[in-house]
């Protein structure tokens, strides 16, 4: 149907697209069997529609969220320029690693418009009748907006675009509160402040928006601010199942001179630190949780432990080697590079627990780059290992032969094969259990030379 010399009607577009008149049938007949008045049926309807989709956003950012934690760890999809590898190598290895990983797909992050229809129907059900003056709207208000139909006028008609305004505002600083201007980029800092330019716009918006409406959007701001309020408290996230801010992270509070480091303390660590344990025994309770996987627990003890005393090697290697366990493999080299300085720092260690913290800082640390996808940082760290000396230490020396095996596997995979075996051969010697492995090498090798042979061959045969 067209008007206006072929322009489409607006309401048969709608009705087209979105079951208005359904929807206005369920709020008569809400009405008629509640008798509530229309401000209440609105608002009721409001908070009803975000509960339905409650579930699908708590999903959706337990989604986003784990993506976003995730992601940081992950190798480059395009391959560094100091990598030996295609595109199609470099994203076939950064999908494997996105799905052991366990991150979910992106197709997460357009999946929020699945809600848009949602909300436009709503709105578009509420604006409908309060133009078309429905049955009961010119006095289903209370207050000062007695009228629904009727636009926000006199003194008191202030209210509602100043509530609009406010709660749209509101919204705005709670979403940006977690994140500190030093962090966010030149485009997330324009796009905070036309958000908040547009808050004047919104407010004179309202002026000519019916107060059925009005009620629709107060209603579902507010319910948006107390969501979002709720949804970055940490106790909540941890009820809802979803990843909040990691309980292991630092807050830095500058109080006059002095530099405070606040560490945020699960309630299972407060009877465990009014005991005011040392350093050292703090690093040993950790690694009773770190066994049974309390990382929430075990984290901010490690944490807590370098905060007493900076210095303290052992905890700053235990503390990288759980961060390389869950993922966070950027913060896990920082702290594993710190402690290589710190052994490093008067020449090669000679004590035994030195020698043995050097060989798995260095471990870790190679590891942790060979999963990010940079392999040359990776082998700079595992080849320090092979220029010790075979340790006497029967542990450090089980450790020693360990990261050898590491160091094979990190230069097979690089194409570094033949280096790679000899590597391993040094393992297999200590222990056989490694002989497996040196077998299929040497079966693969001797595959590629065969074929190289062949190829050659054949080539000779064409001339």
């Amino acid at each position: 149907m067209f008007i206006g010399g072929g322009a489409l009607d607006t309401r048969s577009f709608e009705d087209m697209f979105l079951p208005i008149g359904g929807l206005i049938s369920l709020l008569d007949g809400y009405h008629n069997i509640t008798g509530f008045p229309w401000w209440i049926i609105i608002a009721s309807g409001t908070l009803a529609m975000r509960l339905a989709i409650f579930p699908f956003i708590i999903l959706l950012i337990h989604k986003i969220r784990t993506i976003g934690e995730i992601l940081p760890k992950l190798p480059p999809p395009i391959p560094p320029n100091k990598l030996r590898r295609s595109f199609k190598d470099q994203l076939k290895f950064f999908m494997r690693e996105k799905r052991t990983a366990g991150c979910p797909s992106f197709v997460w992050f357009i999946a929020a418009i699945i809600q848009v229809p949602y909300f436009l129907l709503w709105l578009t059900t509420i604006r409908r009748m309060s133009l078309d003056c429905h049955d009961g709207f010119d006095s289903g208000g209370t207050l000062w907006f007695q009228n629904l139909t009727e636009l926000p006028n006199g003194t008191l008609g202030l209210i509602f675009p100043l509530l609009v305004a406010g709660l749209y505002y509101t919204n705005i600083k709670v979403s940006f509160q977690n994140v500190s201007s030093g962090t966010m980029s030149e485009f997330a800092k324009f796009y905070k402040f036309y958000l908040e330019i547009m808050t004047l716009p919104t407010m004179f918006i309202a002026f000519y928006i019916p107060q059925g409406s009005l009620i629709c959007w107060v209603t579902n701001s507010s319910l948006s601010l107390l969501q979002q309020i709720a949804l970055s408290h940490p106790d909540v996230c941890k009820k809802l199942g979803l990843p909040g801010q990691d309980a292991s992270a630092l807050a830095t509070e500058r109080k006059g001179k002095s530099e405070i480091m606040e560490i945020y303390v699960p309630s299972d660590l407060r009877e465990i630190l009014s005991e005011n344990p040392s350093p050292s025994e703090m690093v040993q309770l950790s690694s009773k949780f770190l066994a049974k996987d309390q990382k929430d627990v075990a984290l901010p003890l490690l944490r807590l432990a370098l905060n007493k005393d900076p210095e303290h090697i052992r905890a700053m290697a235990v503390l990288g080697q759980a961060l390389l366990h869950y993922g966070y493999f950027t913060e896990a080299i920082e702290y594993l590079e710190h402690a290589i300085s710190k052994l490093l720092r008067n020449g090669p260690p000679t004590g035994v627990e030195d020698v043995n913290l050097l060989i798995l800082s260095s471990e870790w640390a190679g590891v942790a780059y060979a999963r990010q996808g940079k392999f040359d940082e990776s082998i700079v760290h595992l080849h320090r290992i092979t220029k010790m000396k075979e340790p006497k230490d029967s542990n450090t020396k089980a450790n020693y032969y360990e990261a050898l095996v590491v160091f094979s596997s990190v230069l097979y995979n690089e194409g570094c094969k033949l280096e790679a075996i000899n590597c391993l051969r040094k393992a297999v010697a200590y222990d056989e259990s490694y002989r497996h492995f040196l077998e299929l090498w040497e079966k693969d090798v001797c595959e590629e030379d065969e074929f190289v042979r062949n190829l050659v061959n054949s080539r000779r045969a064409d001339y």
